[in-house]
């Protein structure tokens, strides 16, 4: 969603970090362009001035001007600033009161509100493993209600029986009395939408939480409504009273003004961003996590974050061994491949890496997308469990039938094949322990000793050229399990990370290598 306010301010800062010493003119000129490409990306006139006037304050300041690279130090300002706009902490639903704790999803029609209902819920019963119950009092829209009821079977979660003629307020009414009666922890409240602003809605929405009282009441926004957002929370929040934001469709290419504007103007925090269309895609709304993927830092907490949520660690040490021992076959390719899209395969990745932002242009021209890793399970599993195990077996005549199989051509084969065939070596020869440059990469992947602590990733990061990125390494989150505290997890598809990202046993120059993009013969 911020890929064209990214770009344009990577493109800013990155004239500013290459000048030695900065003027008062630099800095002036600097903000003017931060200040157009802001208002472009629909970002709240309001907001943009205090911000540009806020960072120039900082900007042109004694410490600037003397430091040693007075442009990293803008890029620190105007991170800081970004974190401070989005709302300098994070924060989650808060659960914090005598159950049933009553939930209201309030918003336009259109917005996402029952299929983030859903998603919420999801998340309640699997992540915090509370019992939840879903009840819709849109009566309204056609079919509301059953498109709850449906979500509901399909994620084995509770919704409240339908009773036809009953009015929003008496069905909240019912939640509640069968939240208390059935022991459960969280009811959620799904009201209903209009196509604008009207004063029927609001009063609707009042009764409802004058009869509910809930303890949340999360405003279900569209974030590519751009700046009209803003109002719409204004409203909302003067006549009912919002405690936090949703912000659904983060995936899509609207301009990024949304998220910017409303945490700024009403006070109100983001808690959660919609990012797909199913019911996992929700994540915790992380200012500077945000504030990272904007100027292209990167967000690798939260790779990482989704990385240990979607990997077997009992799998990943299967295979782990396996790689020491170089018996690295196709079926075990075909689970990395497999891990990758479960965790939001190669875009989903990329996008949090750090730097990848100023490759787009060659990633797009190269055609790369998540259909490769689809075609690539698809020419695996057109084999033979023998295939799989002995790749050496395939000859001319079964790579005709393999590529028939899976509906591609033979050098498609021969391209997977290559491709595990380098993975295999890789492995082998971190494996062996021998010196030399594969054993440094091989105790990073944990072949010898695990992954680097904090203290060798500091002490890596000012060997690196440039020194560290500005603000330093990402602070981890508060609720991340204590395992993963001592340093990153094995991350099965993610090998090779020595300068540039790369994805799995990737090898295309400029490009961290991806896969199926070897040279060609």
């Amino acid at each position: 969603m911020f890929d064209n306010l990214s770009e344009k301010l990577g493109g800013i800062l990155d004239r500013l970090t290459r000048r030695g010493a900065l003027t008062e003119a630099d800095v002036d000129a600097a903000m003017r362009e931060v200040r157009r490409a802001m208002l472009e990306a629909d970002v709240s006139l309001d907001v943009v001035r205090s911000f540009t006037e806020k960072v120039r304050e900082q900007a042109i300041g004694a410490t600037v001007v003397k430091s040693v690279t007075p442009g990293q130090m803008v890029v620190k300002i105007v991170h800081d600033e970004l974190v401070a706009t989005l709302g300098a902490d994070g924060q989650t639903i808060d659960l914090n009161a005598v159950p049933p704790v009553a939930i209201m999803m309030v918003g336009l029609q259109g917005s996402g509100k029952t299929t983030t209902t859903a998603k919420l819920a999801r998340r309640l019963t699997q992540r915090d493993k509370r019992k939840v119950l879903m009840a819709s009092l849109d009566i309204y829209r056609p079919a509301a209600m059953e498109q709850l009821a449906v979500l509901g079977r399909d994620l084995d979660i509770q919704t409240l029986p339908i009773v036809a003629g009953q009015k929003p307020a008496e069905i909240a009414r019912r939640a509640i009395e069968a939240g208390k009666l059935g022991g459960y922890d969280v009811v959620l409240l799904d009201t209903a939408g209009r196509t604008t602003l009207d004063e029927e809605m609001m009063s609707e929405a009042a009764e409802i939480k004058a009869t509910a009282n809930p303890h949340e009441v999360l405003l279900v926004a569209d974030s590519l409504t751009g700046q009209d957002a803003v109002n719409l929370a204004r409203s909302f929040d003067e006549r009912v009273g919002l405690t936090g934001i949703v912000l659904t469709r983060v995936d899509g290419d609207g301009r990024g003004g949304a998220a910017l504007s409303m945490r700024a103007v009403t006070g109100k925090p983001i808690k959660l961003i919609g990012t797909g269309e199913k019911t996992d895609a929700l994540e915790d709304f992380h200012p500077s996590r945000i504030a990272g993927r904007i100027l292209g830092m990167g967000d690798v907490v939260s790779l990482v974050e989704r990385a240990a949520a979607n990997i077997d660690a009992e799998k990943a040490a299967r295979v782990a061994e396996k790689m020491r021992k170089g018996q690295f076959d196709l079926s075990d390719m075909r689970e990395q491949l497999l891990q990758m899209s479960n965790m939001g395969g190669i875009s989903g990745l990329m996008g949090m890496m750090p730097g990848i932002a100023k490759m787009k242009n060659q990633i797009a021209n190269a055609g790369l997308d998540d259909k490769i890793l689809k075609r690539q399970v698809a020419v695996i599993d057109s084999m033979t469990r023998q295939e799989r195990k002995n790749p050496d077996i395939l000859k001319a005549s079964r790579k005709k039938r393999i590529a028939a199989g899976a509906g591609l051509k033979v050098e498609e084969v021969n391209k997977l094949l290559k491709m595990h065939r380098n993975m295999a070596d890789m492995m082998k020869a971190m494996g062996s322990g021998k010196r030399g440059p594969m054993a440094g990469i091989a105790q990073a992947m944990g072949f010898g000793g695990g992954m680097p602590s904090p203290e060798q990733m500091k002490a890596l990061t000012e060997k690196m050229p440039g020194g560290a990125a500005p603000g330093g390494m990402p602070a981890l989150p508060k609720d991340l399990p204590a395992g993963l505290r001592t340093g990153l997890p094995n991350l099965p598809g993610l090998t090779g990370l020595s300068g540039k990202p790369t994805l799995p046993g990737l090898g295309k120059p400029g490009l961290g290598g991806f896969p199926g993009l070897g040279k060609k013969k």
